[in-house]
């Protein structure tokens, strides 16, 4: 009787992830020093591969670009006909080929002595042509492929992705890139929105409906009006000190049109900074109920955030 779906699955899913355990415990001896020369490189990171091993490292050379190394593929076919122009001398490039012999690197691999650009192998045997050539060798271990019949790219597809996941990472902690650098990479998507900061989107200047303390309540409205929040931000010497909200209306209905916004004004409102995730400035809307947060730097009003506008901008 045939395999279930299910039982091919946990065993090719077994056979992939005992050989990234593997890979783990035997890292390749040279990896910091690639990680080491691939920060220095002043150019590009080239990543390329034949076959499965080009869709490798087109993902290898994304990741490397989105984390703040910047990175491209050059396909080793089209590199024999002028693609090769793209490898400077200020390049760094890795070579993704599980046996080391893949014939469509060749020009590739002599380009690189040629223009001494620094060559990385990735690679299953250190004594094959690619693994000789190289100037530095990320061996990856002899572990069987997880397919029936052992040879479609499978186990060693995920080893040099995973590998290169390592290179990206290890480069992003020793660059110190944090969320805003990836934001900056990642404008778009949702991805994108959930690293927006609230400076981002917030109004500001003229479009802020600011009133002082002694400003008529009747003034006050038409600023409300005009301005379309529904609130109006108390500013006495340049510090936020006060909001009035349509609650603050209809709690001062008696005699509204004979106070002043100080009068009304709830004092210490609730608000946020510039820097804060736009997504962590929708949480606190939601918890406390409220469609608009103003935005403040120090006790100085920057900024004002309508609800509206987080989900304008993908935050939901």
């Amino acid at each position: 009787m045939s395999q279930s779906a299910n039982s091919v699955a946990r065993e090719v899913l077994g056979i992939e992830a005992a050989a990234l355990t593997r890979l783990a415990e035997e890292l390749p001896p040279c990896f910091e020093q690639v990680v080491g020369m691939l920060l220095q490189v002043q150019g590009r990171i080239i990543v390329s591969g034949m076959g499965k091993s080009g869709h490798v490292a087109a993902k290898m050379a994304a990741t490397f670009a989105s984390t703040g190394s910047p990175a491209q593929t050059v396909h080793p076919g089209e590199a024999s006909h002028g693609d090769l122009g793209m490898i400077t001398s200020n390049d760094a490039v890795i070579l993704i080929s599980n046996s080391g012999e893949t014939k469509e690197l060749a020009d590739m691999i002599a380009h690189c002595a040629r223009f001494a650009v620094p060559l990385v192998a990735m690679t299953r045997k250190a004594e094959s042509t690619l693994g000789q050539a190289a100037n530095h060798v990320l061996l990856m271990p002899d572990a069987p492929e997880a397919c029936a019949i052992g040879m479609a790219p499978t186990t060693s597809t995920t080893m040099a992705m995973a590998l290169g996941d390592a290179l990206a990472v290890a480069m992003m902690k020793h660059r110190g890139f944090d969320r805003a650098n990836f934001a900056a990479f990642h404008p778009g998507g949702t991805l994108g929105a959930q690293l927006l900061r609230v400076a981002a989107v917030m109004h500001k200047g003229d479009e802020l409906p600011v009133v002082a303390a002694d400003t008529p309540m009747s003034e006050v409205l038409l600023t409300m009006s005009q301005k379309g929040f529904g609130v109006a931000a108390l500013v006495e010497d340049n510090r936020l000190t006060g909001i009035i909200t349509d609650g603050d209306l209809r709690r001062n209905m008696a005699g509204l049109m004979e106070r002043t916004a100080g009068e009304v004004a709830t004092r210490d409102p609730l608000a946020t900074t510039p820097d804060t995730l736009l997504l962590e400035a929708l949480g606190v809307m939601n918890a406390q109920k409220r469609t608009v947060l103003l935005v403040t730097e120090g006790e100085r009003l920057t900024g004002l955030i309508h609800i509206h506008d987080a989900l304008r901008a993908g935050v939901a």
